[in-house]
């Protein structure tokens, strides 16, 4: 069983939105507000949580109330007055001791911010400047909402990306007052997190802000695709409050589900077919680095989230030998590769595209040998009754460790574990 969680906004998303509906599901305030004290920032605001209405119909509202305290006055105008950078903001949250995934997840939707933040104004997201209230609100709603997702058991896949869906946003409209004065609904910001995903959206006809450049970030991160609920059990929803009053409930409804099967893709295909999900390719070629830092690259790729790097010679300019060197990841995985490449190699330039890619229903299952406990990796297409196995593959490493421990042929150990994957499953 995997715990899936849907985002449906209709009225949009906001940062204290996905708190309330997150507190609204049982996670505990007093939870939140103990692991947010490690962040070291608890003098500057107070988290309560409040039952409101919107529209006759009872919500969560969270309040992350600003504390302004005149005796620090100095200690103030330095940490407010200069707002945050992403660097320090990064390293807030990695000094915080908190859950692993909730802290992955948390600096994943600020890089993501400040990546959106960065590419409007075009400076690098190291650069971009969280302005002093927006700083404090925007560390408490991302990693308040990556603390309770975590909480919940939201599961992971093996990318450790969080099983959550959400649903098409609607644009808003109108304009708001921002740090820079008037600025048009969807703010640049929102815009720009909406365009890196390829969301999709809506107007509702209602001309509010009504998703924040904090909510955007914590969806378009957090979320594998955008569209309708994906097949799931309905176990329990969460009702987060908005702060405006709106021509229909102002409220953020978190779905919390449970699906048999871990690949569970919103695709427009049939059961049958294999799941699609969206996948960020990069590519560049390189023809004057030394080849033993090709491999330091590799390694260096697959602990920041890549699904798979592989190189390919090629003919280059001046008759050079060089390498092409292409790198897949989930989407929010390509700004940390992306870093990699520039940082390690010596490419001047990469380039990014974005693809659907088929992937197989899969699981491990271990199989017993003489020799000991082997994985088998084992793919399928379609549901329940009509499962179809296209593919059992004996993991390597495994078969590796048993054939040097006993000093057997590998092909011995991976023919013994697939036959007795076979006789286990002859039913």
């Amino acid at each position: 069983m995997n715990k899936i969680a849907y985002l449906q906004c209709p009225t949009g998303i906001s940062g204290d939105m996905c708190l309330g509906s997150l507190v609204s599901l049982g996670v505990p305030l007093e939870y939140l507000v103990e692991k947010l004290n490690g962040l070291g920032i608890e003098q500057e605001y107070q988290l309560r949580a409040e039952l409101v209405h919107r529209q006759t119909q009872q919500a969560t509202k969270i309040y992350v109330d600003l504390v302004r305290h005149h005796h620090h006055h100095h200690h103030h105008e330095h940490s407010h007055h200069h707002g945050r950078h992403l660097p320090e903001i990064e390293e807030i949250i990695l000094k915080a001791n908190l859950p692993s995934q909730a802290e992955a997840w948390s600096l994943a939707v600020f890089r993501q911010l400040a990546v959106a933040e960065g590419a409007v104004h075009g400076i690098e997201p190291e650069k971009v400047h969280f302005h002093e209230v927006g700083a404090v609100d925007a560390i408490v709603d991302i990693v308040g909402t990556c603390l309770g997702l975590d909480w919940l058991g939201i599961d992971s896949n093996h990318e450790g990306l969080p099983l959550i869906y959400c649903s098409p946003f609607p644009t808003g409209g109108g304009t708001v007052r921002a740090a820079h004065g008037q600025m048009p609904v969807p703010v640049p910001a929102v815009l720009k997190l909406w365009e890196m995903r390829s969301c999709p959206v809506y107007s509702n006809g209602i001309d509010k802000e009504l998703v924040t450049p904090t909510g955007a970030a914590i969806a378009t991160t957090l979320a594998r695709s955008f569209g309708s609920p994906p097949p799931i059990t309905l176990k329990q929803v969460g009702l987060g409050a908005g702060s405006l009053d709106l021509p229909i409930p102002n409220i953020l409804r978190l779905w919390l589900g449970e699906s048999a099967n871990e690949n569970t893709n919103i695709s427009d295909l049939a059961d049958t077919s294999p799941n699609l999900e969206t996948i960020s390719v990069l590519e560049t070629q390189i023809d004057d680095l030394n080849p033993q830092a090709v491999g330091y690259v590799f390694d260096a790729l697959f602990a920041a989230g890549a699904v798979d790097v592989f190189t390919q010679s090629i003919g280059m300019k001046k008759s050079r030998p060089g390498l092409l060197l292409t790198v897949i990841c989930h989407p929010p995985h390509l700004a940390s590769c992306e870093e990699i490449l520039f940082c390690e190699t010596t490419t001047l330039g990469i380039r990014r595209t974005t693809q659907k890619r088929a992937i197989l229903q899969r699981e491990i299952q271990k199989v017993e040998t003489p020799y000991g406990k082997v994985g088998v990796k084992v793919a399928w297409k379609g549901q329940a009754a009509e499962k179809v196995i296209t593919n059992v593959q004996p993991e390597y490493e495994d078969c590796a460790d048993l054939a040097r421990k006993h000093n057997i042929p590998w092909r011995e150990i991976q023919r013994l574990a697939l036959q007795n994957w076979y006789l286990q499953n002859q039913k």
